[in-house]
């Protein structure tokens, strides 16, 4: 019996699977060459975050008191700690690409926009899990949180997941940024409001309806909900499925987005 054999569609169509893929790591490649070179990001990406829960703890230290519960907003602001940095960032050092024509010198040769943008966020993807890591491991340190295994595990992907979407939402944003000057402005408008309206420090049910509406523009509204749910003594996963998932596709969105705004000139 002759052995099973596939269409010629079939096997074109993994040829090609193959060959964008590896396209997308020769970019990943580069980008964290040039990452290990630039010593100045990564001792801000690393440094920053265990610097910035540093001072939390001194802070929250001095708020201790009857009717406070620190761990309420212990976690949600480790979260918002990566989602503020991995955002500003990842976009200031992609505008720094574009102004630098790097951008322009991968069309050139031939790249698509879904290689660039992939490559682009492997890259920052592995600096974004090692700031994940740093702030809930010194979060643990400094705040002795006890949770179960399983549920730090949950914490750290909801964390990862939203440093990956930050990234994410850096690159479409830059899309349209000449310079870094006008890449600055975006950071008060998307990080501010992301901390009003997450839940984070006051329940999205308590605002106006239109602003609970507004509120789901945020990652971090989704990841905040997932997060209280988890640091309940026998919370889990599970118990806000809709918000977990409303982050997936929230990712995939913007991911999407950044892929069909990259322009191939200025």
């Amino acid at each position: 019996m002759s052995s099973p054999t596939l269409s010629p569609d079939l096997t074109r169509a993994g040829g090609e699977v193959g060959y964008a893929l590896n396209r997308t790591l020769v970019i990943t490649s580069r980008v964290l060459r040039q990452l290990s070179h630039d010593r100045r990001f990564l001792a801000l990406s690393l440094v920053g975050p265990i610097v910035i829960v540093f001072f939390l703890k001194l802070f929250f230290d001095s708020l201790e008191g009857p009717g406070l519960v620190v761990s309420r907003y212990i976690v949600p602001v480790g979260a918002f700690i990566v989602h503020f940095l991995t955002y500003i960032l990842c976009s200031l050092a992609l505008v720094r690409e574009r102004t630098s024509q790097t951008l322009a010198r991968m069309f050139v040769n031939g790249f698509r926009r879904t290689e660039i943008i992939l490559g682009y966020l492997l890259a920052y993807t592995l600096l974004a899990t090692l700031q994940s890591l740093i702030v809930l491991v010194e979060l643990a340190f400094f705040f002795n949180l006890n949770y179960s295994f399983g549920t730090q595990a949950s914490i750290y992907l909801i964390i990862w997941l939203l440093a990956v979407i930050s990234i994410a939402l850096g690159i479409f944003l830059s899309n349209f940024a000449r310079n870094e000057g006008q890449m600055l402005p975006t950071i008060p408008l998307i990080i501010l409001p992301s901390v009003f309206l997450s839940g984070m420090l006051i329940a999205v049910d308590k605002l106006p309806e239109w602003v609970q509406w507004i509120s789901r523009l945020t990652p971090l509204f989704y990841a905040n909900n997932v997060i209280q749910k988890l640091i309940k003594p026998t919370g889990n996963i599970g118990d806000d499925w809709g918000s977990f998932i409303g982050l997936l596709v929230y990712g995939l969105i913007i991911m999407l987005l950044a892929s069909l705004t990259l322009q191939e000139r200025e």
